[in-house]
C-alpha cells in the first residue's frame, strides 16, 4: 500500500511512574500511549479523548490546530 505524501500528525504519551510490572499500550483517534501506572495511563487517555473532543467541536484536527492551541487545550485539561 502506497504511502501518502503527507504524514499525519500523532500524539505520544509516555508514562514512566510504572511499578506493578504492566504494559500498558493504548492507541486511539491520533495518538499512543505506552506505559505508566494504571492511574496516569488512565489520565492520558482520559486527556488525550478530551483533547479530540474540543478539536472537534472548533472543527480542527491535528494538522490544522495551531501549536498555541493545542497547548492551551492541555493545559485547560490537565
Amino acid at each position: 500500500m502506497p504511502r501518502s505524501s503527507k504524514p499525519k500528525n500523532h500524539l505520544v504519551g509516555l508514562g514512566l511512574d510504572n511499578g506493578d510490572g504492566h504494559t500498558r499500550i493504548t492507541r486511539g483517534d491520533n495518538f499512543s500511549l505506552l506505559g505508566g501506572s494504571e492511574t496516569t495511563h488512565d489520565k492520558m487517555q482520559e486527556t488525550c479523548i478530551k483533547v479530540n473532543e474540543k478539536m472537534r467541536q472548533r472543527g480542527k484536527t491535528l494538522e490544522t490546530v495551531s501549536r498555541q492551541e493545542l497547548t492551551d487545550l492541555f493545559r485547560e485539561l490537565t
